[in-house]
């Protein structure tokens, strides 16, 4: 192994009309670099899940089966004899594929996000005065709200597929939270030995140190195979962080993504898709320091030598919606996303962007026309279509909450209809009160209970509904107002 792991590359040098294939993400072994950057060379690199149905109608089953044993309880007791008041367990996780292999979409039953997003071909629902979708050649893409979740067209979106260095995203979001920016990394060759062949790479040298700020912008800007195998090797390994981010695939609900190389470099099984993806770039934007290093155009990084007279070079994020290129304008309101690129993947790209208060989230996947930026071309375009049809079009699903916050609103639902003591009380004082009398007082104390518990379940109903339909809003992002149509 080198001594100097690229650290010569100066990707802001290196004109993109240039550029060959691959200049937009981690490559296959016989392809290109990364835009900008230089090969670099491994020895022994080795390639090594639907889920709870849509939101808002598992919500309503699953609220139900909550809901029914509090009003069991607190019905008279010959009501209460035939049940043994034992709540439904919720439904088991199972994929969301049909088969788990490349390019095969979603079942159509269960489908996460819902049942259109299974469909092939593309899926829109236009009002009055929609604007026409533009013509896109990728093998599947999604038009996404990242404010609402809601999903307002999509072509494809469940189709499992090489996914790149957009895999990268995923990586960002699971470490990003454990890491510290100040922390020093100290490069060991040693880490660098399952490199693919042909990885991009922001240039890392051998027993130089890099501080962790420095190693994620490698990881945004230049799309470095080896700032990921660096950050990989100081929060425990390579398969230690390819199964956590299997793991928080799972708690996105993204089940259509396979984790083998945490950089994104073509593996065996290694798959995702366009809803996945926009899943993960959603939940990603939670975190601010994910928004900010996916927003930054450039950055001026530490190259050899020590103490003052150590050399630095500028690299230049490789999203060509954010810095633009020959035939290509930084698209407006861009604030972030993620590109790719191998020969088994193709080009793909999730892109972001804001305009009038409202942010959407485009996913692109291996575009079958055009050269190699047409994948920013057809996420523009599709941009440029989502903004204009706000409030024109019907959603045809949901990007889906996280496992935790379904958990935490079956708890905030099931608190809800909990029986309070003031309901007991008045059950207990109807009885009381009916003296030898008692049958009909009774009967009137049991009917009161009912009606109690019935007004309890329709409030905790509203309640869960609100739970599932309100939005969450991405940090300092102001309301806004729908527009007339």
């Amino acid at each position: 192994m080198s001594n100097h792991h690229l650290s010569s590359c100066r990707i802001s040098a290196v004109p993109v009309d240039a550029l060959r294939a691959g200049t937009t993400g981690t490559t296959g072994a016989t392809d290109a670099p990364d835009a900008g950057g230089t090969a670099r060379t491994a020895g022994n690199h080795r390639p090594a899940r639907t889920s709870p149905g849509a939101g808002r109608r598992r919500a309503g089953l699953v609220l139900g089966a909550l809901l029914l044993p509090g009003l069991l309880l607190t019905a008279p007791a010959s009501a209460a004899d035939d049940t043994d008041g034992s709540r439904p367990a919720a439904p088991a996780a199972a994929p969301a594929g049909s088969g788990g292999k490349a390019g095969s979409p979603a079942a159509p039953s269960g489908v996460i996000g819902g049942e259109q997003l299974g469909l092939e071909g593309t899926r829109v629902q236009p009002l009055k005065g929609a604007p026409a979708l533009p013509r896109i050649s990728a093998r599947s893409w999604i038009v996404a709200d990242a404010d609402t979740g809601e999903v307002l067209a999509a072509h494809n979106a469940h189709r499992r597929l090489a996914p790149a260095s957009t895999l990268k995203m995923l990586f960002a979001d699971t470490l990003l939270p454990d890491t510290d920016p100040k922390e020093v990394y100290r490069a060991d060759p040693l880490h660098f030995g399952r490199l693919g062949a042909g990885s991009s790479a922001v240039g890392i040298s051998d027993g130089h140190d890099y501080t962790v700020e420095d190693l994620w912008h490698g990881v945004f800007l230049a799309s470095g195979n080896d700032a990921v195998h660096a950050l990989a090797a100081m929060n425990g390994g390579l398969d230690e962080i390819t199964r956590r981010m299997n793991e928080r695939a799972v708690e996105l609900q993204a089940m259509d993504t396979t984790v083998v190389n945490p950089d994104g470099y073509d593996g065996e099984g290694q798959l995702s898709s366009a809803y996945d993806l926009t899943l993960i770039a959603r939940a990603g934007l939670r975190n601010p320091d994910f928004r900010r290093y996916a927003a930054a155009d450039t950055y001026t990084f530490p190259g050899k030598g020590k103490g003052k007279k150590r050399e630095s070079f500028e690299i230049r994020s490789t999203n060509r919606l954010l810095v633009g290129a020959p035939g290509l304008e930084r698209y407006p309101g861009i604030i972030g996303g993620k590109n790719g690129y191998t020969s088994k993947a193709g080009h793909t790209f999730t892109g972001i962007a804001e305009r009038d208060g409202r942010t959407l989230i485009v996913t692109v996947m291996n575009p079958a026309e055009g050269d190699r930026l047409s994948v920013y071309r057809e996420t523009a375009d599709l941009l440029d279509w989502g903004f204009d049809a706000a409030g024109r079009v019907e959603p045809v699903g949901e990007l889906v909450p996280t496992l935790s916050e379904v958990a935490a609103a079956e708890a905030e639902a099931e608190a809800a209809s909990a029986p309070r003591p003031a309901d007991t009380g008045l059950a207990a004082g109807a009885d009381g009160g009916a003296g030898a009398g008692g049958a009909g007082t009774t009967g009137v104390g049991g009917m009161g209970v009912l009606l109690l518990s019935a007004a309890t379940l329709t409030a905790a109903a509203l309640w869960g509904r609100r739970l599932f339909h309100r939005r969450r809003r991405l940090p300092g992002r102001p309301r806004r107002v729908a527009p007339r149509v």
